[in-house]
């Protein structure tokens, strides 16, 4: 079932599906809930999933606006959406960029999360150096994506080091990654990069002690 919410002058894409105790999914960069419609079958069996289309994302709103972007926005509204399911307590899983959002809501409303998991995600890069390093590649990357459009920013982003490993993808697996980016939208992927890169947020990791709920992290055998 697909749902749109308004919340904060954004609209929210939202795909539901199953019953049970509610299981949030939240994607990557250059992701959308179609990242984890593979999942669905299995896991609808014992839970109510919920995926959402982050902002600048899948069928969410890209808004020019960078304020919408923001981590502690973005988990504002994603608070006020489960609200209005009225879903008191969830499950939460967030996949890299996802998962760094997922935090973010996590520390906000630490009493609704039963279970957090984070795949291939960080609390932010601590170092200020560092950090500022990162925002200004982000900065130059999406003024390039802006510039050159979504096909160039595809072919690049296939290529950089960090996705080595998915050439050894079947090739039906790489060609629905492929068109998964190939949907977004310039502006979108731009505003994400400038307000929810890890260059942009505050470094979280001062406050994972107040997590309290139990954390399973995932990382893959090449990751960093």
């Amino acid at each position: 079932m697909n749902r749109r919410f308004n919340v904060n002058d954004m609209t929210y894409h939202v795909d539901m599906t199953g019953e049970g105790p509610p299981l949030i999914l939240l994607h990557g960069f250059t992701g959308s809930t179609e990242t984890w419609t593979p999942f669905f079958p299995a896991w609808s069996r014992d839970y109510q999933v919920v995926a959402v289309d982050l902002p600048g994302h899948g069928q969410t709103a890209a808004p020019a606006e960078l304020s919408h972007y923001r981590m502690e926005r973005v988990a504002g509204d994603l608070l006020v959406i489960l609200d209005q399911l009225e879903m008191g307590t969830f499950h939460l899983l967030g996949y890299s960029m996802g998962g760094r959002v997922a935090l973010h809501l996590a520390l906000a409303a630490p009493e609704r999360v039963r279970t957090l998991i984070l795949e291939s995600a960080s609390p932010g890069i601590e170092d200020a150096q560092e950090r500022e390093a990162r925002r200004r590649q982000d900065e130059r990357l999406a003024q390039r994506l802006e510039e050159k459009g979504i096909e160039w920013f595809v072919s690049y982003w296939e290529n950089i080091p960090l996705f080595a490993s998915q050439k050894s993808l079947p090739h039906a697996t790489r060609q629905r990654l492929r068109e998964q980016r190939l949907a977004q939208r310039p502006q979108g992927l731009a505003g994400s990069l400038r307000g929810m890169g890890a260059g942009a947020q505050a470094p979280l990791h001062h406050r994972l002690r107040e997590l309290q709920m139990p954390v399973l992290l995932l990382t893959g055998e090449l990751d960093e």
